[in-house]
């Protein structure tokens, strides 16, 4: 069997994790805060990734960075490539569907913290950021590593959108939910249990942590 579409899905998974996590945290802080105008509507907006189909998903990913399109041009005249059907296509996708799974982690992980803490360090001369990095950042710490974590493995098993935006090109672009695809479509019975299998160990192991770390304390 070969393992290359499985490390190609985990490098993947690792890049949108960072991408997702680079904004998500930054926007589940903003989310959990009463004071934000149209804070509901934001946060459908953030989140319509774990519902609406992949193929709009990807659709809407085609028009936005796609050959044609003003992103998709400025791109290729800065680099000489192209978004789509490349390894950076396939991060931007497992991007798109880690996103709301870390805004959403982080958002709970935040409106979690209780904000007298938050306020008790200001009354002690802490700056706003100050206060934000020491108090509420650390209290919500294991809300937002289970949302990463979630993250990942969505970014792990993304197959819809990864399949419209950047192809099914081995050895670049095959990641593994694409590979047992087309295990399936040629017979190859035993490479898609392999992979099956291992994935699914993967994402009971990772949910099984998040329920961990988001477990409430006994009272």
């Amino acid at each position: 069997m070969d393992y290359d579409p499985l490390l190609l899905s985990v490098e993947v998974a690792l890049w949108a994790t960072a991408v997702a996590a680079t904004f998500g945290i930054a926007l589940g802080a903003m989310l959990s805060s009463r004071e934000l105008p149209g804070r509901d509507l934001i946060d459908a907006l953030l989140t319509a990734p774990m519902v609406l189909p992949p193929t709009v998903l990807g659709y809407y990913l085609l028009i936005a960075i796609g050959r044609k399109s003003a992103f998709g041009e400025t791109w290729h005249d800065l680099t000489g490539g192209h978004l789509t059907f490349s390894f950076t296509g396939v991060v931007i996708a497992a991007s798109l569907g880690a996103l709301p799974m870390v805004v959403k982690g982080a958002r709970t992980a935040f409106e979690g913290v209780d904000p007298t803490l938050v306020a008790a360090a200001r009354t002690l001369g802490a700056t706003p950021a100050r206060a934000f990095f020491t108090v509420a950042l650390p209290l919500a710490a294991p809300g937002i590593i289970a949302g990463l974590m979630l993250g990942f493995a969505r970014g792990l098993g993304d197959f819809g959108v990864t399949l419209m935006i950047a192809g099914n090109i081995p050895g670049e672009t095959e990641t593994a939910p694409l590979r047992i695809f087309n295990d399936v479509q040629g017979g190859d019975d035993r490479s898609a249990v392999i992979s099956s299998v291992i994935l699914t160990v993967g994402a009971v192991a990772i949910l099984y942590t998040v329920n961990r770390l988001t477990r409430r304390p006994h009272t």
